[in-house]
């Protein structure tokens, strides 16, 4: 082998490797995605059984039920569908009743969602921008006069 071909073949086996690499990340992050989605928006999304997602809206007021132990059963709501949620866990010290809510998990067969993780927010400057956005754009979250 030449010097040229050696180093054409030192090139071709890098970019290989990177190629290989990057191909691998991006399968590896595609498996781990949630996608966000909001109570309205579920009517219209093609779930797959056991398919992980986030779901945001509000607490719907007088929704809250505490259970055994740190079980808690509450509805999110963008004030066009709700979404019966069940938690087990220490929630946030922000959760309370028509603030937002960010919940990460699965839905059951039976149509309840099963969250494994509950973030609250107390207003639209700490959440997140497609929770923020969802709720602006259906009119159920008003921009604070400062």
């Amino acid at each position: 082998m030449t010097r040229k071909q050696k180093r054409l073949s030192v090139i071709a086996g890098g970019l290989a490797f990177l190629g290989a690499a990057t191909g691998l990340t991006f399968y590896a992050l595609g498996q781990k995605a949630s996608y966000f989605y909001m109570p309205a928006d579920l009517n219209t999304a093609s779930l797959q059984p056991g398919q992980r997602i986030r779901l945001g809206g509000l607490v719907e007021k007088g929704t809250i039920e505490r259970g055994q132990g740190t079980t808690v059963a509450f509805s999110v709501t963008d004030n066009q569908k709700q979404v019966k949620v069940t938690y087990t866990g220490i929630l946030p010290d922000l959760f309370r009743e028509e603030q937002g809510v960010i919940t990460e998990g699965i839905f059951r067969p039976d149509g309840v969602f099963v969250a494994d993780s509950v973030l609250a927010k107390h207003d639209e400057n700490y959440m997140p921008k497609e929770v923020a956005d969802g709720l602006k754009s259906r009119g159920v979250w008003q921009e604070s006069k400062k």
